[in-house]
């Protein structure tokens, strides 16, 4: 499709993500797929886009540019909080052998593992629970990924991170100043962070 290809060269390549890897999976996941239809002529501009229930489905650069970040490598567990249309979910699934992705709201959880499983992603799994507590039954994971902002990492994540793991994520007040944060595990257990770039996400959901 000649807009996906334009999405690769002009939002994403020209802006600074490079991974063929990260890139070969931004071609291959077909991005129209994962939004609803009134959007489906918008779906490969650089912005994000709503989804329904508050949440949007992520910019392609900031989806590249994550992904990039998070370093994921064919071998690799990894644990997605926030799994609104299923599009990271997705595009990380073209790059390791597992993903495992929580979703708090019911509807959207659904209609994301049934977009999945129809488009042919069988090594995903959804979960539809707090993505502030993780997925202990699944842990350790190599990689975690969170697409909704809280005001500190959630110390769930950072136990159920393998020592020597990554996780991004982006920090920051609901309507005040987000930046993307990358946490590194060290074999000894040690946690180091630091930042990105500035961002804006909506508000990670918490259950009642």
């Amino acid at each position: 499709m000649a807009e996906q290809q334009v999405m690769i060269e002009y939002q994403i390549v020209a802006r600074g993500v490079h991974d063929p890897r990260v890139l070969e999976a931004l071609r291959t996941v077909p991005r129209h797929q994962f939004v609803p239809p009134e959007y489906v002529d918008d779906a490969y501009d650089d912005r994000p886009l709503e989804i329904g229930f508050g949440q949007t489905i992520s910019q392609p650069y900031i989806v590249a540019y994550m992904t990039e970040l998070l370093a994921p490598l064919p071998q690799h567990r990894v644990l997605e909080i926030g799994t609104g249309s299923g599009y990271q979910a997705a595009v990380l699934a073209e790059l390791v052998a597992q993903v495992y992705s929580v979703e708090i709201i019911p509807e959207l959880g659904t209609a994301a593992q049934e977009r999945l499983k129809r488009l042919g992603y069988e090594n995903v799994q959804v979960r539809i629970a707090d993505g502030w507590l993780g997925w202990p039954e699944r842990a350790p994971f190599d990689r975690i990924l969170v697409t909704a902002a809280v005001s500190q990492i959630p110390p769930p994540l950072l136990e159920q991170l393998r020592p020597g793991g990554r996780l991004v994520m982006p920090l920051g007040r609901p309507f005040g100043s987000q930046y993307l944060v990358l946490a590194e595990k060290s074999p000894a257990g040690n946690i180091t962070t630091r930042t990105a770039l500035p961002v804006r996400f909506v508000s990670c959901t918490r259950a009642q």
